[in-house]
């Protein structure tokens, strides 16, 4: 996939309002609700590191994985700044390789989403449950395939903050269950502002273009791969809500567990 390219060095203030401490503070709940109050604990698709920072700031050892060096590069720069010492590896959560295990693995923001075969999900989970700790805990989150179907697809969403803007073109493919977003950015190009232009209105911008894909998944079926993949589904709760989910949730938490290992069937 590549993605997260031009869109890293905006993605932090787009995101300003995804509530990432109140997300924070509900993973580390279910994290000490099923044990694992410290220790190693690895954040799947990282990206800029904010939930990685997060939970570090709770104690946790953490290791963030993400396919993107440019958001990488600003996880490191937040690293700096918090003195917290994380470990980031560029790696594609498909493939991705530990020195060993850890208690948890966490992994927010719908990143799973980005895997669009199922067979490919379930490996994903497999190499999860391989580098658990006997008995470790799976927390992760998902957009539904309602929320695809009934409340993103085929919209259009366009946010301006001044220093950059977006169009946000979503599409939505039913019967294949994916998500395309088409991404058009304007970035101010640093150092460019028009002479006598100290409020910054004017400017050069610079256009970009990106194309992301999602799958849209239901609950049956992540719980049927987490079982395919040799872990034991927990729970499921609606992150809207924190409520059991029903028909309607839109994104959705999961815990799973690590039980016993299950061989990876390599590539």
């Amino acid at each position: 996939m590549e993605a997260y390219t031009s869109f890293a060095s905006v993605y932090d203030t787009f995101m300003d309002n995804v509530p990432y401490e109140e997300w924070g503070r509900y993973i580390q709940g279910m994290l000490c609700k099923y044990g694992v109050k410290d220790g190693i604990v690895l954040d799947l698709g990282c990206g800029t590191g904010t939930m990685t920072e997060i939970l570090a700031g709770y104690g946790y050892d953490m290791i963030g994985v993400d396919n993107s060096e440019d958001m990488l590069e600003l996880a490191m720069e937040k690293r700096m700044k918090s003195g917290h010492d994380i470990l980031y590896l560029l790696q594609d959560m498909q493939e991705f390789e530990l020195y060993g295990t850890v208690r948890a693995a966490v992994s927010v923001c719908d990143s799973v989403n980005y895997i669009t075969e199922p067979e490919e999900l379930e490996e994903v989970f497999r190499l999860v449950n391989n580098y658990l700790d006997p008995g470790g805990i799976f927390l992760f989150d998902f957009n539904t395939d309602y929320k695809y179907r009934e409340i993103m697809g085929d919209c259009t969403i366009a946010e301006d903050r001044g220093e950059c803007s977006f169009i946000w073109d979503n599409y939505y493919y039913e019967e294949e269950r994916i998500n395309e977003y088409d991404l058009t950015l304007f970035i101010r190009e640093c150092g460019r502002e028009s002479e006598g232009d100290p409020d910054h209105t004017g400017g050069l911008y610079r256009k970009y273009k990106e194309t992301h894909y999602q799958r849209g998944y239901t609950l049956e079926e992540m719980r049927t791969l987490l079982e395919r993949a040799g872990l034991v589904f927990e729970a499921a709760y609606d992150m809207e809500t924190k409520s059991e989910p029903g028909d309607t949730a839109e994104r959705i938490c999961v815990i799973a567990r690590e039980s016993g290992k299950q061989p990876l069937t390599g590539k």
